[in-house]
Order: C-alpha cells, then sequence, then structure tokens
C-alpha cells in the first residue's frame, strides 16, 4: 500500500492510499484459501473444490471482502503509525469508483480533522467566589405552609354559600359536541378543585359562583392541540349539576402532619425541610460556580478547533433549538435547519470547553466508575415506569446512549477537580440574592 500525503493545513489532513492489484489479488487468494477446506460444491468433496472454480463462482464476493479489509487495514496502520487522533471519523473515498475494474488498482482518497494539542494552563491560579446560604427559619416555614396547603381537607360551605377558586364542588357533568354526547365526556359525583386546571380552559371559572343544588350549563372549547383528534377546536356544552360546595383547610403544622410526609415528628419534618434547603442552596451555587468556571476557562484557553466537530455542534443546537420553538413537531420530517452566526458561536465554545476538560479529565486520569454509571442508568430508568428493563437493555447494546449518560458524570468530576485545585473564597448571601444570581445566569 502506497500512501501520499495531499493535504496539511492547520488540523486538516489529507492522504491518498493505494493498493496494488497485485496485493489486492493476493488478498483474495489468500481468503480463499483460507474458506476452501470448508466448502462444499456439488461433484466435489468437501474441501476439494478447485481454486480456479472457487474464484470464477465467489471471487467477486469475497474481491469486495478483500478490498474493504485492506484498506481497513491501511487506515488503521496509517493512524497508528502517525499517532493520529482524528476529530471524527475519516472520511474515505474511491477515487476511481464504478470505472474501477478487476486488475485496477484500487486508490483511495482519504480525508480527517486531528484533534488540536491543548495549550498547558494553570488551573490553580484561577479565582472562584462560592456563594454560601444558610436555611432561615422563616424558609422552613414557608415550606411547612406549602407542605399543609398540600395536605388539606375540605369542609362543607354553609348553606347557599357560593363557591370561590380554590373550593372543592362535587358536580355531574355531561359533555355534548354538536349536539352529541362524546366517550368521556360525563362523570357523576366528581370532585373538582376549581383553578387545579384540570379540565379544559373556561370550564372552572364558568363554576365559580356557584351553590350546592345549582345547575349550570359550562361552554368551552377544546385547545386546538387536545390530545383527542376529533374534538380538537370543537366548541361544547356541558349540563353540570353541583351537589356541594366545600372551603380548603390547611392541615394542622403538627407532628400528625409530619407523620403524613414521613417524619416521625414535626421537629424531624423541620430537620429534614431544613437539610433539603440546604442542599438545594448547594447545588445551585455550585451551578453558579461552574458557570463561572467554564466563562474563565473560555477565556483562560484559546487554540484551533476541528471545523467538523463545530460543525456538527453548531447543527445540534439549531436543532433542539428549533424543536424548543415547535413542541407541536416531534418528528425529523421538517427539511433542514440552518445553524446561524449565534449557533456556530455557542458551538465553538462548548467543543472549545469540551475538549479542554476531556484533556485535564485524561491527565488526571479521572475515570466514570461501574458503579457511576448504574447509578445513572437507574435514575433515567425512573422515567420509563413498567418498561425499565428494555431501557437497560437499550442502554448495554448502544454505545451512544452509554456516552450520553457518562459525558455529564465525566464533564462534573472534572470541574471537582478543578475546583479542589482553584482559590475558592466563600461569601455568605440570602436566598433572595441566590435567586437573583440564578435568574441572571438563566438570561446570559
Amino acid at each position: 500500500m502506497q500512501v501520499t500525503e495531499t493535504l496539511n493545513q492547520g488540523l486538516k489532513r489529507g492522504y491518498r492510499f493505494t493498493l496494488p492489484a497485485a496485493d489486492l489479488a493476493a488478498e483474495v487468494d489468500r481468503q480463499l484459501a483460507e474458506a476452501q477446506p470448508q466448502i462444499e460444491m456439488k461433484g466435489f468433496r468437501k474441501g476439494k473444490v478447485p481454486m480456479a472454480l472457487l474464484k470464477k463462482t465467489y471471487g467477486p464476493r469475497v474481491m469486495g471482502d478483500a478490498m474493504q479489509k485492506s484498506i481497513d487495514d491501511a487506515l488503521t496502520a496509517h493512524m497508528t503509525e502517525a499517532k493520529a487522533r482524528p476529530a471524527m471519523q475519516p472520511k474515505v473515498e474511491m477515487e476511481n469508483g464504478e470505472a474501477w475494474k478487476e486488475g485496477d488498482d484500487v486508490v483511495v482518497n482519504v480525508s480527517y480533522e486531528l484533534l488540536p494539542e491543548i495549550p498547558e494552563a494553570d488551573l490553580s491560579a484561577i479565582e472562584l467566589e462560592r456563594l454560601t446560604v444558610t436555611p432561615e427559619e422563616s424558609a422552613v416555614t414557608e415550606a411547612l405552609e406549602n407542605l399543609a396547603k398540600n395536605a388539606q381537607s375540605f369542609d362543607d360551605r354553609a348553606a347557599g354559600e357560593a363557591a370561590q377558586s380554590g373550593d372543592q364542588v362535587t358536580i355531574d357533568f355531561k359533555g355534548m359536541v354538536d349536539g352529541e354526547a362524546f366517550e368521556g365526556g360525563s362523570a357523576e359525583g366528581y370532585p373538582l378543585v376549581l383553578g387545579s386546571n384540570s379540565f379544559i380552559p373556561g370550564f372552572e371559572d364558568q363554576l365559580v359562583g356557584a351553590k350546592a343544588g345549582d345547575a349550570v350549563t359550562v361552554n368551552v372549547k377544546f385547545p386546538d392541540d387536545y390530545g383527542h383528534p376529533t374534538l380538537k377546536g370543537k366548541d361544547a356544552v356541558f349540563e353540570t349539576t353541583v351537589h356541594s360546595v366545600k372551603a380548603p383547610k390547611a392541615a394542622e403544622i403538627n407532628d400528625e402532619m409530619a407523620k403524613r410526609f414521613g417524619a416521625d415528628s414535626l421537629d424531624e419534618l423541620k430537620t429534614q425541610i431544613t437539610e433539603r434547603l440546604g442542599a438545594e442552596y448547594q447545588g445551585a451555587s455550585r451551578a453558579l460556580m461552574k458557570r463561572a468556571l467554564l466563562d474563565r476557562l473560555d477565556e483562560l484557553v484559546s487554540f484551533e478547533l476541528p471545523e467538523s466537530l463545530v460543525e456538527a455542534e453548531a447543527a445540534q443546537i439549531a436543532h433542539q433549538l428549533w424543536h424548543e420553538e415547535h413542541p407541536e413537531e416531534h418528528g425529523h420530517n421538517h427539511g433542514s435547519i440552518e445553524p446561524t452566526d449565534e449557533h456556530k458561536k455557542l458551538a465553538e465554545r462548548r467543543v472549545r470547553l469540551g475538549l479542554l476538560l476531556a484533556d485535564v479529565g485524561q491527565k488526571a486520569e479521572i475515570t466514570v466508575t461501574d458503579q457511576e454509571m448504574t447509578q445513572a442508568v437507574m435514575r433515567q430508568a425512573r422515567n420509563f415506569p413498567g418498561q425499565e428493563r428494555a431501557f437497560f437493555e437499550f442502554i448495554q447494546q448502544n454505545e451512544a446512549a452509554q456516552q450520553q449518560l457518562r459525558a455529564p458524570i465525566f464533564e462534573d468530576k472534572v470541574v471537582d477537580h478543578i475546583i479542589s485545585g482553584a482559590k475558592v473564597t466563600d461569601k455568605s448571601v440570602s436566598k433572595d440574592e441566590l435567586g437573583k444570581a440564578l435568574e441572571a445566569l438563566d438570561e446570559a
């Protein structure tokens, strides 16, 4: 195999591989000779089929396999000898293509981009600020009050008293579209909390002010994106009878309520809430510090980026944002989505930081353990109740899916590694100040 360099520009590389016809023929003969002892053919004993007949019968098919193997072997040998680290899968094109015929040399053009050399940087000089928040008693009290609302009960309002938003009304209803009842449009003794938005938009609002014993005609229109195709955008009339009106009553904040939420006492529930709030504040603080670290790294280190990686990342960003703006589109039959300059700029940042973090992690010998991967898979599996086994099998058989789970774990471990060696100062702030910092992060 003769290898000739055709391109050496920045990170881009190009080569012409020439496989002599004699070498290809020798590989075909080798494969046929290897298979000959196992081949049976009418008129010949097993393993005694003449080579000339084998070549005539199986030669064309073996030729393709031999050609592919020779090219793969040559590419592997080239990468090893050159110690090349391609950014993406090399592009391989046969130069003479369909015009090639047996007896001709095989000429293949190979092109790829190299991963760049990452410059050394003094990461220990990075200065970061860590915001710390101590859970205040008022925040614990607010959380307890929210729990009490969630554990609320309902008491009958006085006779003749009108329903208010937040009340629970017990109703019978029968819905009709174009004068005809439809499946799932009726019920008896249904408890509905007004303002819960659990019914069609506008339904609950028309029951505010109703009293026990009232008959109410509710006129609504099904949303255009309603799940049932025959009801989308349709006007509907619900004949509704109100049987009772009940006002909400928050649960008393005491040991009994605490037990309803799995704690032995109110004091234990307060401790659990304090710990949970502390963990939430720490998580928010870490997100802010991680963003600040990535900003510092983006400013600190500069190197040439593989265009292929940037283009692929920009296309993915554009595609993801398009679907976020068009949630009704679940498939991919929407034509091409052209990345903007903003997408490309964001892609450059992501690629640069991704390569830098990968380099730091490799040098620090950071890995994702089997236990960490198992925990990640189990967390994801909870999103598919009843299909956990199928999800586990999918992950086991799909290297790309495994990488999607492994990548964020690896990134977080590298970030923690850098933070542990950086100059970090703690700053005590209030919950509101932490919230404003998070809002500013979301807007950035």
